[in-house]
């Protein structure tokens, strides 16, 4: 008996389609929800310490409350443009001193020295301090938590309590300011420079956070640090600024390049979490349903169904599905089970081709048809065919029952 590769049960295209276009639809609503939202937050700043930023880490908070004081403040991220707005009448905040290389530090303490301005260092330790604030040295770091400022610094002594802690430092310049010690190190150290300005290290940034803002004297204390002068500029700084390229040579070669933010990056991470849970969701689901239920049991059926019902039923069934072959092989395979008995042969023979087939051309020695091909042959291609053999099936076994 020759078979197909798939048979006529085989889901066709459009049966494909309507069984998981729901599915589709909610995978679609899902991808296009992602995109917008995705878009709509592509212009949102997410950066640590980023005055455009409203996230926990984001500084937007302090950033808002200076301009509402009159303080202008501007984002750089290049050195030769935070060098340039330096002078009496500027802060400049650097967020990540440490990340600056040996040359961006000395173009930096160059810029600022003699400008007779402001620069607010965050949590600069060994790898800056040396360049950036010459006399005063870093200590080993201490954890952050509300501290008294204890010194007569009058921005610390006004503030009060501050969220302070982080690197601590240590100084012997005169005129400095040390306050908010830990175990005898201060974490906010203000040291003069030449020309009437000064310099002020924090060991932490935790007071410019969003969600600190509000805690303690926080508030207070960065706003007089960031908003002693009518301009802050707010330097972070950034692995695509030119004046970086020495950071290839420093590490034996190579470019420094900024990791560029994919597709993935601007979806909102609620929204990825969300669907590795549907995932693994719709993954139960199938195994759920998958499973195997055991062995068939028998149980007698409540009401009495006539044979013939149960054959139209079963056919309808075939031709819902288009299964002529299984409707075929169904017809031949009783076929064949009646003729064994009429022939004689044992229920064994009775589906080999060779046994039942020479038994049949014994008992009408003067069939006209092939009936290897009639008993055992392919399936019938449309529904005439089908009928037609059939008919040929019926015909056959009449004819060896009466011979």
């Amino acid at each position: 008996m020759t078979g197909a590769a798939t048979t006529s049960l085989s889901p066709t295209a459009r049966q494909v389609w309507t069984r998981t276009r729901g599915i589709l639809v909610v995978l679609a609503l899902l991808v296009a929800a992602g995109i917008v939202m995705a878009a709509m937050r592509s212009g949102d700043q997410h950066g640590r310490l980023d005055p455009r930023s409203a996230d926990t880490y984001g500084s937007r908070a302090v950033a808002e409350l200076l301009k509402d004081q009159g303080v202008s403040v501007r984002v750089v991220t290049r050195l030769d443009a935070a060098g340039a707005a330096a002078g009496p009448d500027t802060t400049l905040l650097v967020t990540e001193p440490d990340l600056l290389t040996s040359a961006q530090q000395d173009a930096l303490r160059s810029a600022t020295s003699h400008s007779g301005g402001r620069t607010v260092l965050l949590a600069a330790g060994d790898a800056s301090i040396d360049t950036l604030a010459p006399g005063v040295r870093a200590d080993v770091p201490a954890r952050v938590a509300a501290r008294t400022p204890q010194c007569a610094f009058p921005p610390a002594r006004r503030a009060g309590n501050a969220d302070l802690g982080g690197e601590r430092y240590s100084t012997e310049v005169p005129g400095a300011d040390s306050c908010y010690p830990s175990d005898g190190l201060p974490s906010l150290v203000r040291v003069d420079t030449p020309a009437g300005g000064d310099t002020v290290l924090l060991g932490t940034p935790d007071i410019l956070y969003n969600d600190r803002l509000d805690e303690h004297g926080n508030a207070s204390l960065a706003l007089q640090l960031l908003g002693s002068r009518p301009e802050l500029v707010w330097y972070i700084p950034s692995l695509s600024d030119p004046s970086a390229d020495d950071t290839a040579e420093e590490n034996g070669g190579g470019e420094a390049e900024e990791e560029e933010s994919g597709f993935l990056d601007l979806i909102p991470s609620g929204w990825l979490w969300g669907t590795l849970q549907l995932a693994v969701a719709a993954l139960l689901t199938a195994i759920w349903r998958a499973r195997r239920l055991g062995p068939l049991v028998t149980e007698r059926l409540p009401v009495a169904i006539r044979a013939s019902e149960a054959t139209e039923g079963r056919a309808r069934l075939y031709r819902k599905v288009n299964a002529r072959d299984r409707a075929a092989a169904s017809l031949r395979s009783a076929t064949r089970a009646r003729l064994a008995t009429v022939l004689g042969l044992p229920p064994a023979e009775a589906h080999s081709p060779d046994a039942l087939t020479t038994a049949v051309s014994a008992q009408l020695p003067d069939i006209g048809r092939d009936i290897r091909d009639l008993l055992f042959g392919p399936a019938p291609a449309d529904d005439a065919a089908l009928v037609h053999l059939a008919d040929q099936l019926d015909a056959l076994e009449r004819e060896v029952r009466t011979s």
